[in-house]
């Protein structure tokens, strides 16, 4: 079930996304919280540190699964999913590092990496799952074609994601990863509120086909139309195809 929220700008879609979070730190003792990357939920951690800086917000009980990591890059990479989580996220609001679970891109076997962090992840459930959408419909890094039943699992990264991310990695496709370790869709699924941030318009005719378009893999954010709770928030430039 598809609850839209169409808003006026960026700021306002992150203050949406805000609002799903906070009540969740405030209702559970214990709050489990699955994280996304990139630049679409930054605004959103922006008003998580804020809220703990001036109105002392704790997460000393809270716990994190955040959806993927790079492989092949260290942690200390400045592009590494690690490093982005830190230092946009983790190192301003006192989380304790035994509380924050994150996939490694550098094992050795990285099968035994996957089946680990899907181990761990049956050991919570997570409350609110932060989501961006690609502009070719994948969540996560699970591309178009990821079985709808996949697990966490080392996916080949599309080379439109990768020329998409390049931005940051200096405009460099070749400097881009071209694997990523991904939470699957039936790990994303097992969320109990799930919130999903897009704005601008190479994100609408991903938007169209989450939510009217056919349920099938070739985009994979279309396997939220059987979840039960979904927040959609949204600029309107993302919104065209469906407004």
């Amino acid at each position: 079930m598809f609850n839209v929220i169409i808003a006026d700008n960026y700021d306002q879609i992150s203050s949406e996304a805000f609002r799903i979070v906070k009540k969740e730190l405030q209702q559970e003792e214990h709050p489990v919280l699955g994280l996304a990357t990139g630049s679409s939920p930054i605004g959103l951690y922006k008003k998580m540190i804020a809220d703990h800086n001036v109105n002392g917000t704790s997460y000393k009980k809270v716990t994190t699964f955040n959806l993927d990591e790079y492989i092949g890059l260290p942690r200390e990479h400045d592009q590494s999913y690690w490093t982005f989580m830190h230092e946009n996220l983790f190192d301003q609001i006192g989380i304790p590092d035994q509380n924050v679970h994150m996939p490694s891109g550098e094992e050795p076997d990285m099968n035994l990496e996957c089946d680990r962090y899907e181990r761990d992840l049956a050991n919570y459930t997570i409350g609110v799952q932060i989501l961006g959408i690609g502009s070719d419909g994948h969540i996560g890094f699970n591309e178009p074609g990821t079985p709808f039943d996949s697990v966490t699992h080392v996916a080949k990264l599309e080379e439109s994601t990768r020329r998409d991310n390049s931005r940051f990695f200096e405009g460099d496709i070749d400097r881009v990863p071209e694997e990523a370790v991904t939470m699957g869709l039936a790990s994303i699924m097992k969320a109990k509120k799930i919130v999903i941030i897009a704005y601008g318009k190479n994100k609408a005719q991903a938007v169209y086909g989450m939510i009217r378009g056919p349920k099938d893999p070739s985009c994979p954010a279309s396997i939220l139309q059987d979840h039960s709770d979904v927040t959609i928030i949204l600029d309107r430039e993302a919104a065209a195809l469906i407004s």
